[in-house]
């Protein structure tokens, strides 16, 4: 089966192996003329990298790139891009990466004709409304990771450099204009990176689907985002080259950020701390900390996960659920637990405090407190 289509929900998707190669086509949609692509500093060296400028300076529409981004961008970053962004007058970014690229190009994008400072615009009621939104430059998004799902995402998350407290900033129009889903650009994919954004997007689908919020359309898009992954990831961890098993992935990935519209919970609301403070992968993180998370919620879900492990013909209800994490990340090499991520004497009441604060526990099933949630990051270790 040729997995290539062109999807107009949640935004315009070209979707398929070599589609890449209709990336200056895209801007021109957009009538973007000078853009300027924002990708992280690993990236910015790689042939998939220089293919994508090569593709823009064919067309006649330059090769300018930033690259000063971290692994969990900050405004530090996002003052960077904007400083490039207007020296070198352009009309519109390319996010090109993985989370981290996707999301600071789309800051980029949006901050750059703002004239209030970037933390006005976290995700809180309705601040979103106090941005210029004609001033907000087109986007043109291009994942080369199957995990985050930025790439159809409306919002991005920048680390408070000061605080080490990661903020999601929130507009309706920085969601991308064009998405160029190629899953030729995930072969080069490490194993480990493979298995890291692929268990974000099992994260992401998992807590959607685990949220008690009503939002049904959200829950049926991650209930199949989890057979998908559950269907190829281990495949594409096992053998980079297979695209089928490649795009499904970046499928899926999609799929979990149309999908935590619902909400997230704990597993990000611990995540986002952890990896702020000890800098660790985001989605590896997830994966360690997602058994504990099911136990944890245990008594609001478990008829829940019964159903979902039925579906995904996985044996023996919440248990069996519960244990083929534990087997998938073995399969995977994920670390067993926070310690062996490299999480070394943690301030677990500071961890604590900043993740009640994350946004993502009001999506938690249970309740979270300062005396369950710092007995849940502690059994994470």
């Amino acid at each position: 089966m040729t997995l290539t289509a062109n999807w107009s929900y949640p935004t315009a998707v070209r979707f398929g192996a070599g589609r890449i190669s209709e990336l200056a086509e895209a801007c021109v949609s957009l009538g973007i003329t000078r853009p300027l692509l924002v990708t992280d500093r690993g990236l910015a060296g790689l042939p998939i990298t220089k293919q994508a400028l090569d593709i823009l300076t064919g067309a006649g529409l330059g090769a300018a790139l930033f690259a000063e981004v971290d692994p969990n961008p900050n405004e530090i970053n996002a003052a960077a891009g904007v400083a490039a962004y207007k020296a070198g007058d352009h009309d519109g970014v390319v996010a090109f990466g993985g989370g981290s690229g996707l999301d600071l190009g789309k800051v980029v994008a949006f901050m750059a004709g703002q004239t209030r400072p970037i933390w006005d615009f976290e995700d809180i009621g309705d601040w979103w409304t106090r941005a210029d939104a004609d001033a907000i430059a087109p986007i043109v998004a291009v994942p080369t990771t199957a995990g985050t799902g930025s790439e159809v995402g409306r919002a991005s998350v920048i680390t408070n450099s000061e605080t080490h407290e990661k903020k999601i900033i929130f507009h309706p129009k920085i969601l991308p204009g064009v998405v160029i889903c190629d899953p030729e650009l995930t072969v080069g994919m490490p194993p480990a990176i493979t298995a890291g954004t692929g268990m974000d997007a099992f994260a992401h689908c998992l807590e959607a689907y685990c949220s008690p919020h009503f939002h049904p359309m959200s829950q049926g898009i991650a209930i199949e985002g989890m057979r998908l992954v559950k269907d190829n990831l281990p495949t594409a961890y096992a053998d980079g080259t297979d695209l089928t098993a490649r795009a499904n992935m970046m499928a899926a990935a999609a799929m979990g950020a149309v999908a935590f519209q619902k909400g997230l919970g704990a597993i990000h609301a611990i995540s986002h701390p952890i990896g702020a403070v000890h800098n660790t992968h985001h989605g590896t993180t997830n994966a360690v900390v997602m058994q504990a998370v099911l136990r944890f919620n245990r008594p609001a879900i478990e008829d829940r996960i019964e159903a979902l492990a039925r579906y995904l013909s996985i044996p023996g209800g919440f248990q069996g659920f519960h244990d083929f994490v534990g087997e998938l990340n073995a399969t995977l090499n994920i670390p067993a637990n926070l310690t062996a991520l490299g999480v070394t004497d943690p301030d677990v009441a500071a961890l604590t405090e900043v993740a009640l604060r994350d946004p993502s526990v009001g999506g938690n099933p249970v309740e979270m407190t300062t005396e369950n949630t710092s007995d849940l990051i502690k059994a994470c270790l």
